[in-house]
């Protein structure tokens, strides 16, 4: 005898249940991002390229506390509304970035002025003080040594004193970098310019340059003055030794 067993669903073509149809789930309500904005943020604007945004806002002193995403607005946005408020704090970041570095970096370019100049006088001494070996008598020798001596400590001192003053300046501009990235650098030059100071020729190097001098070593400038003395003393004792003269050579 046949029997049939009632189905709460009808059975697809291949006799297994068919699944109960599932109703769309309505994607949450976006929440309003506005109370999670950066204070100085204005309005955004699509870029020149397709996907890019520009993010304008009020000018930044570079006084205020670095921007960060508010925690809070994890909790409450959508993956893709924090995700453009990320982007909004990052440009926020980058401007703030260069508004610290010109703070900070201002009074400090100030006082480099002097000295740099200090040690451009400093090496024009030097090297006028070597050059003159050609024009001295052998019995004039001594003592023009010693105007070299005494023009390579003031060299030497000053170029230290320069040191002191670039590393000051690579760590700032680090700073920068390491907030911002390469790609929007700002360059101690461009801020220089801004305040009327050519610094074109001023030798600053990247910050990892001046770390060894914390253990005693010289900074990249001394580095610089000491192959140039070492030279200059190496050719001074091969003139002596050819001229025969042993207690200079």
């Amino acid at each position: 005898m046949t029997r049939t067993i009632a189905l709460a669903h009808d059975l697809d073509h291949s006799g297994l249940h068919a699944p109960a149809p599932v109703s769309p789930i309505a994607p949450a309500p976006l929440v309003d991002t506005s109370r999670y904005d950066h204070p100085l943020f204005q309005r955004s604007e699509p870029g020149r390229y397709e996907g890019c945004v520009t993010y304008y806002f009020a000018a930044f002193t570079g006084s205020e506390p670095e921007p960060q995403t508010p925690p809070a607005a994890y909790k409450v946005l959508a993956w893709e509304q924090t995700a453009e408020l990320g982007r909004q704090y990052e440009a926020a970041r980058i401007l703030w970035s260069k508004a610290r570095l010109r703070r900070q970096a201002a009074p400090v370019l100030a006082k480099a002025t002097p000295v740099w100049d200090a040690w451009t006088a400093a090496k024009a001494g030097l090297e006028h003080v070597y050059s003159a070996f050609w024009e001295t008598g052998d019995g004039r020798w001594r003592a023009q040594l010693l105007k070299l001596t005494d023009a390579e400590n003031a060299a030497e001192a000053a170029a230290g004193a320069w040191e002191e003053i670039a590393q000051q300046l690579a760590r700032l501009a680090d700073d920068q970098v390491a907030v911002a990235g390469y790609d929007d650098e700002l360059r101690l030059t461009t801020v220089a310019a801004e305040l009327g100071l050519d610094a074109s020729d001023w030798h600053i190097d990247h910050i990892d340059a001046y770390i060894d001098r914390s253990w005693g070593r010289p900074g990249p400038l001394l580095d610089v003055l000491a192959a140039q003395i070492n030279a200059q003393r190496e050719r001074l004792i091969e003139v002596a030794r050819l001229a025969g003269d042993r207690e200079l050579a």
